[in-house]
């Protein structure tokens, strides 16, 4: 899958391990940055992830902050995104099952390590459920 990845200075040491383990698992992904953990404005990397992935040039994104909250709101301003902000396995299947989300939001602060790698692992590999979901995601743009 081809995956865009995005991270203000509060997440960038979780995305430098998720973009491993993507790789690893033989994803291709591009990283919007930041590229340190100086810190940094949040909305010059996500919203450019979240448009990416709107325009259609990648597949799935993955935002990443302290709490992944305000990196949720900067990409669901992007027209055509659904960003689901997921704090644990539960939440990562739903966004996907019942949203169809196209960008996964993470808190580095609100969680270990393992669990955002089981997160993103569950939220790339759950399909969207269609039916009823549809006709509510389709609401969205409306």
């Amino acid at each position: 899958m081809n995956i865009a990845i995005g991270s203000d200075h509060a997440g960038y040491r979780y995305k430098q391990a998720i973009i491993s383990h993507l790789e690893k698992s033989g994803h291709l992904v591009t990283d919007f940055g930041t590229h340190s953990e100086e810190s940094t404005d949040y909305p010059k990397f996500i919203r450019p992830v979240a448009e990416a992935v709107a325009a259609g040039k990648y597949e799935r994104g993955i935002v990443l902050g302290g709490s992944g909250n305000g990196e949720a709101i900067a990409a669901n301003r992007v027209k055509g995104i659904r960003c689901g902000l997921c704090w644990n396995l539960e939440s990562a299947r739903l966004t996907r099952q019942h949203n169809d989300a196209n960008v996964l939001s993470l808190g580095e602060r609100m969680m270990d390590l393992e669990m955002a790698l089981q997160i993103v692992d569950l939220f790339l590999n759950t399909p969207f459920e269609g039916g009823r979901h549809l006709a509510r995601i389709q609401q969205l743009d409306t």
